[in-house]
This record gives C-alpha cells, structure tokens and sequence, in this order.
C-alpha cells in the first residue's frame, strides 16, 4: 500500500539535476514520477522509481544524500474538480499534508495523487473510511 519514494538534497546550481538523473539511467531505475521543491540555494528532489533500494544504493554510491520516504498514492478522477474531491476528505478530517503531486497514466479519465503526510497510517485510514481508492505500490511501480 505504502511507496517508497526517493527524497535527493540537490545544491540549487546549474546543472545539478542532471547527475542524479544519470545515475538512475546508467542503474537502469526508471522514474515514474518526480517532483522538485527549491529554495535559492538548496533543492529537494522526490522521485519514485520502479526500485527504490536500488536507486538508493546507485544515487549513494554517487555521493548523494538520499532519504526513502512513504507515501501514498490515490486514484483520482482526472477532470475538473477531481483533486478538490480528495482534499476536501482530507481537510474535512484534519488531516495535515506536508506535500503532494500527480500524475496522470495509462487508464483514461484517471491520475495518480501521492501523498505524504506525518501520520500516513492516520491518513491512509480515513481515505479508506472514504472509500478513496489507495493505488498499490506495485501497481504505480509497474505505470
């Protein structure tokens, strides 16, 4: 249920996206999805890729501080309002997420949101409770 997710530290500089990047091709780690925060000098790459603990292992050995992290992945209908559907169930129950981003894939109409927050075990409960559709972990390793 849970994903493992790749959290990279990346100096804000020119260039410094690219390496890590390599890394994973030259490991063979495909990328399903991938987000990047900045700030003017440091930036945070999450990544989740179809095997985590060897993109962890290629990105070290490569001198990168990588962090695996759980989140989650939600179904969502992709049309207007889909995402505020699934916000709404999560602000309604006090639910406080750190950070989130989508995707969209193969299934026509449909988008993978992942989720972290600090209780994702709290968070994963009441989207059940909500009969909002957790997509398995190895299903978004195999999109």
């Amino acid at each position: 249920m849970k994903i493992k997710q790749l959290s990279i530290f990346l100096q804000n500089r020119m260039g410094s996206l690219s390496k890590p990047l390599e890394v994973l091709s030259d490991a063979d780690v495909n990328i399903k999805a991938l987000c990047m925060a900045d700030t003017s000098e440091f930036g945070i790459l999450r990544l989740v890729v179809d095997n985590p603990e060897k993109g962890k292992e290629a990105l070290e050995k490569n001198n990168f501080l990588v962090k695996i992290t759980d989140i989650i992945g939600v179904e969502m209908n992709d049309t207007p309002g889909g995402l505020t559907t699934i916000l709404k169930t999560i602000k309604d129950n006090d639910i406080d997420l750190e950070y989130l981003y989508a995707f969209t894939h193969e299934k026509v109409g449909k988008a993978i949101l992942l989720l972290h927050s600090e209780n994702i075990d709290q968070l994963i409960s009441i989207l059940n409770e909500n009969n909002i559709k957790i997509t398995p972990s190895n299903e978004v390793y195999r999109l």
